[in-house]
């Protein structure tokens, strides 16, 4: 007789080798939003066992434990370990992923390139621990901001890693214009899709929907043509989620970490499951050996397609001359972040 598919579901997963995933900064709000996602299978698959690394500061380890116990009572199907610790060594072994999300917050009075130097530290020294400890397949995520430039330190000190299988965080800013288009139409956000977001994650990003689809009536429509209102596309949409992140600061008193954490499961789900045909995301990747004029050696975001694991810059797309300016504005101050974290780097 043919077994139940619940029996074959357990067949599987006591079968299935647990990937081993690391949460940095984990005693914080967005992985307190992340790590139930992650465990339950929303990002590596629903019938994927996972390991659940959990890494914070030494004085976060009470805190640590609470998570921990939290996870625990959850009573998730998946979940077959979770390791908290304070320790490199530990966290960094033998992962097959590595979501950054902890760095040094700006304090007041803190000067951006003192936020750099910060950061250098934090990202030099994780760098070389996945350099040491991880698996050379290991798929780096960068949440933690100057997330561009944080990323690109932690690439530079994992050698052995090939720079293609890191990247940033940049999909919270993806979604945050899709939402806003949906918004404008009338629609679900399901239906806009090929939003495009360029460059740093910052004030200066590029949030651009020239390549847009929405979906009205059963029929995809160009964005300009769906919304009626290139005003407002070319300005206040731009500026809303350029500032997004700042507002909902202004509101909370506290920074975006439901949104985040979304943005975190959404982009990693992606790179283990691929991106649908014909529809491309938003992620801070390496710069090398692009199309569109960005200059070499940085973590800029692009526009992806996601296959087998792997991404591919999107080619071809027509860039005008109010999308060129804005694109090399924000190229620009990536230049001048690497350059300063650079010389940190040496030190």
């Amino acid at each position: 007789l043919p077994r139940p598919r619940s029996v074959f579901l357990c067949l599987v997963l006591q079968s299935a080798e647990p990937v081993r995933v690391l949460v940095t900064g984990a005693a914080g709000q967005i992985a307190y939003s992340l790590l139930f996602g992650i465990a339950k299978g929303d990002v590596f698959g629903k019938d994927q066992p996972i390991t659940l690394i959990l890494l914070d500061i030494t004085p976060m380890l009470p805190v640590l434990d609470g998570v921990v116990m939290e996870l625990q009572d959850c009573a998730l199907p998946l979940l077959r370990e979770v390791i908290p610790t304070d320790k490199e060594e530990v966290a960094f072994k033998d992962l097959d992923a590595a979501i950054l999300v902890g760095s040094m917050p700006r304090r007041e009075g803190m000067e951006r390139k003192d936020l750099l130097k910060a950061n250098v530290a934090i990202f030099k020294s994780q760098g070389a621990a996945l350099e040491k400890y991880a698996k050379k397949t290991v798929k780096v995520l960068v949440v933690g901001n100057p997330a561009n430039t944080n990323c690109l330190i932690a690439a530079k000190s994992a050698p052995s890693i090939p720079k293609e299988n890191f990247s940033c965080l940049t999909r919270l800013d993806h979604n945050r214009a899709r939402s806003q288009v949906a918004m404008r139409c009338g629609v679900p956000a399901t239906q806009v899709k090929n939003v495009i977001i360029w460059g740093n994650h910052s004030s200066t990003q590029y949030p651009d929907v020239h390549h847009c689809k929405v979906n009205m009536a059963g029929s995809d429509l160009a964005c300009f043509a769906a919304v009626k209102d290139d005003d407002w596309l070319k300005g206040a949409f731009i500026s809303t989620v350029q500032q997004r992140g700042a507002a909902v600061i202004a509101a909370r008193k506290l920074s975006s970490a439901m949104s985040a954490a979304k943005a975190i499961c959404d982009h990693m789900r992606d790179i283990w499951s691929g991106t649908p045909e014909g529809e491309f995301v938003s992620m801070g990747v390496y710069s090398s050996s692009n199309s569109y004029g960005v200059a070499e050696d940085l973590i800029y975001s692009f526009p992806v397609h996601i296959k087998d694991k792997q991404w591919k810059i999107v080619d071809g797309l027509a860039i005008n001359d109010f999308s060129r300016g804005k694109m090399d504005a924000t190229a620009a101050e990536l230049v001048e972040e690497r350059d300063t974290a650079v010389t940190f780097l040496s030190a």
